[in-house]
């Protein structure tokens, strides 16, 4: 199709749009319309990943370890990094953090190469048993669609981060048939305000996402989960534990995986990251085959108390009989499944909510089947596993909420909604405690632009100190006298000077009120002199600052006006009665129904 036949098509489009329907209906067709197609996602890479996990897996003798658990994550990754430097030849953002770093910085924009990275590098990094999820790399490259509709439609920008929303939260209704959980995963992660307008076309995406999930994979879902035990308010005392329990390890994961960070950032290269984690996850897996893949195969043994199945292909096969071993081997796998995780995603690959619910189910599992096996309570095993995930989600994502409606909607009751409710806030609290900001949040906490709930931070976040700068100051020859500075005043509109020397390095600040009293004495013009005449201020900004930090330099300093400096040079001004100004603006653009 031609580029002058697509306008005229979309000529026809805005027409016919414009003149049949509403804001609000346009905004909720789309919103159906990329639910479908995140929906598709979800299945397409789902699928894509499984078969080609089944195909690599395929003959493996249970009762046998296989060195291919070593080879196939190392060959995933070495793949991975081909992909990025030799096919794709761009950087990409990886998973939930690149969305909410797009919403922030880039007003939405994500580039299409990035969801296409994305979704190649799911399928190399986990297809070949990397251990990480698929829930970020779905929700990353559905998030591109939205974004890219945006783009092609002339959406403003309310409605863009609407549509990266509505991506997000049919990719998440489109993975676990979740509709619900998935709508309150994006109000918690990426902190969409609950009103009308935002939350009627969010479910509309959910519904619609789950329902092409639905379509294509009729009853082939993740996990195949039968109540068969009510909540017993004898149990109270032990979710209470199980909660305090499921915040700790969620902490020990956020931990290690801010850690682990630290430790590659010392490794220069891709290509020392992909050896050094390659081998350490080939060599992780090797000795521990549960923690191959996603971990969904290993979740269902823990629900079907299959441990015989757990083991398989493990050197404590043998042991399949010996409950004690198998409750220390399962313990053990809790920390090195989240030590694979943060060595998959250091080495190139992404996504952690999966490895998150299959480390909270074998907590759950092993908390309930110690009870059990030393005769200290009867516990249900399949009620604390089910609860455990909610209580992992709920630390390590900061999604309390989410996680007691995933695993309400993945049982089709609300039977356990009690110990979920429990567990899940518990484990929150005792999470935030340790760890102030989830685990998808930690890279922009670092930087001070983390989106929250709290509007005003909000609205701070969403404003570019970039857009804010003021560049009509005319800067002032470090070493001039008055004379010179006064030529300057008559030419400027302003009433403040930057003093710079000849290389631009700044020096200082000069005002109309610091020089009121002699500059229309001409005995004074060849004698005073600018850097006698100038003043060093408090604080400086850097143009990459964020904008709660340069408010709290407002505060402090009491000026009007603060300089921006980069690296020793002067760059302009920013102004609080400019930013107090698209301060108001953003807040009632986003305020508005």
């Amino acid at each position: 199709m031609s580029f002058s036949r697509s306008n005229k098509l979309l000529a026809k489009f805005y027409a016919w749009k414009n003149k049949h329907l509403q804001v609000q209906h346009y905004k909720l067709l789309l919103a159906i319309f990329v639910g479908m197609l995140s929906g598709l996602v979800a299945v397409t890479l789902k699928n894509t990943v499984h078969l080609l996990q089944e195909f690599l897996t395929y003959g493996f003798a249970v009762e046998m370890h296989s060195i291919f658990y070593f080879i196939y994550p190392f060959v995933g990754l070495a793949l991975s990094y081909v992909f990025l430097k030799f096919i794709l030849k761009k950087p990409i953002s990886k998973g939930i953090p690149s969305v909410l770093w797009a919403i922030k910085k880039k007003k939405g924009l994500i580039q299409v190469y990035n969801g296409f990275g994305t979704f190649v590098l799911s399928v190399l990094t986990i297809g070949f048993g990397g251990s990480s999820g698929l829930e970020g790399p779905i929700v990353s490259t559905s998030s591109t669609i939205g974004s890219f509709i945006s783009r092609k439609l002339n959406l403003d920008h309310k409605t863009v981060l609407l549509m990266i929303g509505c991506a997000a939260s049919g990719g998440m209704a489109g993975i676990f048939n979740a509709p619900l959980a998935a709508l309150v995963f994006v109000l918690e992660v990426f902190m969409f305000d609950l009103t009308i307008t935002s939350m009627i076309p969010l479910l509309a995406a959910a519904v619609a996402g789950a329902l092409t999930s639905q379509f294509m994979l009729g009853d082939n879902i993740l996990f195949n989960v039968e109540l068969t035990e009510n909540f017993d308010i004898h149990q109270f005392p032990y979710f209470i534990i199980l909660g305090v329990l499921t915040g700790l390890v969620s902490v020990f994961f956020n931990r290690f995986y801010e850690y682990s960070e630290k430790i590659f950032d010392k490794l220069k290269t891709d290509f020392s990251k992909l050896i050094v984690g390659g081998l350490s996850l080939g060599v992780l897996i090797f000795l521990i085959p549960p923690i191959y893949g996603e971990g969904f195969i290993t979740i269902n043994n823990l629900l079907l108390n299959n441990s015989e199945a757990i083991v398989s292909n493990s050197f404590f096969y043998d042991y399949k009989e010996n409950e004690l071993i198998i409750l220390g081997a399962l313990a053990a796998l809790i920390i090195f499944k989240a030590i694979a995780t943060a060595l998959t995603v250091r080495a190139g690959g992404m996504g952690i909510f999966a490895p998150s619910l299959m480390i909270g189910a074998t907590t759950g599992f092993v908390f309930a089947s110690t009870f059990d096996y030393f005769n200290w309570a009867d516990l249900s095993i399949k009620n604390f596993t089910l609860v455990g995930m909610a209580g992992l989600i709920a630390g390590m994502v900061h999604a309390p909420l989410t996680s007691l409606f995933l695993i309400a909607e993945i049982t089709k009751g609300y039977e356990l909604m009690t110990p979920l409710i429990i567990v899940a806030a518990i484990s929150y609290l005792t999470s935030k405690y340790f760890a102030k900001h989830s685990i998808y949040n930690m890279q922009l906490a670092k930087k001070g632009e983390i989106l929250t709930h709290h509007k005003d931070k909000t609205v701070l976040t969403m404003l570019n100190l970039e857009d804010e700068i003021e560049r009509d100051c005319i800067p002032v020859i470090y070493g001039s006298s008055l004379r010179d500075l006064v030529k300057i005043v008559e030419k400027s509109h302003r009433n403040i000077f930057p003093v710079i020397d000849e290389e631009g390095m700044f020096k200082g600040i000069i005002t109309l009120d610091d020089i009121r009293d002699i500059m229309f004495k001409s005995e004074y013009y060849d004698i005073a002199q600018v850097n006698n005449l100038m003043f060093k201020p408090l604080a400086t900004v850097t143009p990459n600052e964020n904008l709660e930090s340069v408010m709290d330099k407002f505060t402090k300093t009491g000026y009007w006006n603060l300089p921006i400096v980069e690296n020793g040079k002067y760059i302009g001004f920013i102004s609080k009665s400019k930013l107090f100004n698209a301060y108001r603006k953003m807040l009632v653009y986003f305020s508005e129904e």
